[in-house]
């Protein structure tokens, strides 16, 4: 199967740069995968088309200020130190980094990208905050240009990454984070730290949508899967089989299991809010035997295209993705890949607004 078959023409200008001022004001696209039809619809109009047993699950990571700019010292030969002024003289340029995973809390250590990336080499310090309040080392370079750093000690490091720290929006939005993406580029139901990229399908939902779900009696269950290089890493082969996803850690509590298994046990339908969401209870039960969820938590790399044969997940709220990416492979797969690519190319027709400020589809 070929990368390439999932390919589609976006204009540029549907790719959304600013959210809009209502969260629930999106569109949706309905796609109906048995009669492969679909519906022009409004976010609004999502929860009349769940079912009173439906168990809709979400995924609460939250996402934290990981982008941060500062400066390379390339003194590669001297001890990373705050007491070495030394290497304060030779700053050479800017530098970007975005943080993707804690590898280990004691010491910092973390895996990241970077920019310029040719430019930064392991042994390098890198400086960041007005007063370098940061510091950091590059301890190792992996294969797709990632770099795993090390910072030094300080005594609450997330309360300065909230201070000095970046929302990590995606590079196809093209303008710097503003204060609004603080509070935009987050469900309202997050809650656990730990996401570089926000799983945008959960954007859409306002306390008025949680209450009309609720009044309709449709339950809920939050499962965690943090965001990181496995979402939205490019895919560099020709041949999709021969792509390979990162890590990403992920948590199902023992009280979301048994509800997603009793649900399952009783023939009720599973809905997921987003692929993040999908990917996590799928590789979950993919360690049993049967179609049950198993509580733990751990690191899931499942990758899903076509061919892949869903054992919990029966629809899907979904944003628009990128053209040739694992997300696009992963509707498709749910969705059929005609008939979403299909549905694709009448959402540009209708000027739909794409990718993670953008308007979502449903399938079904």
């Amino acid at each position: 199967m070929l990368v390439s078959d999932f390919d589609y023409h976006l204009p540029p200008e549907l790719i959304a740069q600013e959210p809009l001022p209502d969260r629930a004001a999106s569109r949706l696209l309905h796609l109906q995968r048995t009669a492969g039809e679909w519906h022009d619809l409004a976010f609004r109009d999502f929860p009349d088309l769940l079912r009173p047993d439906d168990l809709l699950v979400l995924n609460n990571t939250r996402v934290f200020p990981a982008r941060l700019y500062g400066h390379r010292s390339g003194a590669r030969a001297q001890p990373l130190s705050p007491q070495n002024p030394a290497a304060r003289d030779f700053l050479q340029g800017k530098v970007e980094v975005l943080l993707t995973k804690q590898v280990s809390a004691e010491p910092n250590v973390w895996q990241c990208l970077v920019h310029p990336g040719r430019k930064i080499g392991v042994g390098e310090q890198l400086w960041f905050g007005p007063q370098r309040e940061l510091q950091a080392e590059v301890l190792d370079r992996g294969s797709f240009g990632e770099r795993t750093i090390r910072f030094l000690s300080v005594p609450d490091f997330f309360a300065m990454l909230e201070r000095l720290g970046h929302v990590p929006l995606p590079p196809y939005i093209a303008r710097p984070d503003q204060t609004q993406d603080r509070e935009r580029y987050q469900t309202v139901y997050a809650r656990e730290r730990g996401s570089v990229a926000a799983p945008t399908a959960g954007l859409h939902f306002t306390p008025e949508i949680f209450q009309r779900l609720h009044d309709r009696g449709i339950a809920t269950a939050e499962i965690t899967l943090h965001v990181g290089l496995g979402t939205f890493q490019p895919v560099h082969e020709e041949v999709v089989e021969q792509h390979k996803l990162h890590r990403e850690w992920y948590s199902i509590s023992s009280e979301a299991a048994e509800r997603i298994n009793a649900a399952l046990e009783a023939g009720r339908r599973v809905v997921a809010v987003g692929t993040t969401t999908v990917r996590t209870l799928e590789y979950a039960a993919g360690l049993t035997a049967g179609r049950q969820v198993q509580a733990g938590s751990g690191e899931a790399d499942l990758f899903i295209y076509p061919g892949y044969q869903f054992r919990v997940v029966g629809a899907l709220l979904t944003n628009f993705h990128l053209p040739q990416s694992t997300l696009l492979m992963l509707v498709c797969a749910f969705g059929g890949r005609d008939r979403v690519l299909a549905a694709y190319r009448h959402a540009v027709q209708q000027h739909y607004r794409f990718y993670s400020y953008g308007d979502c589809m449903f399938v079904e």
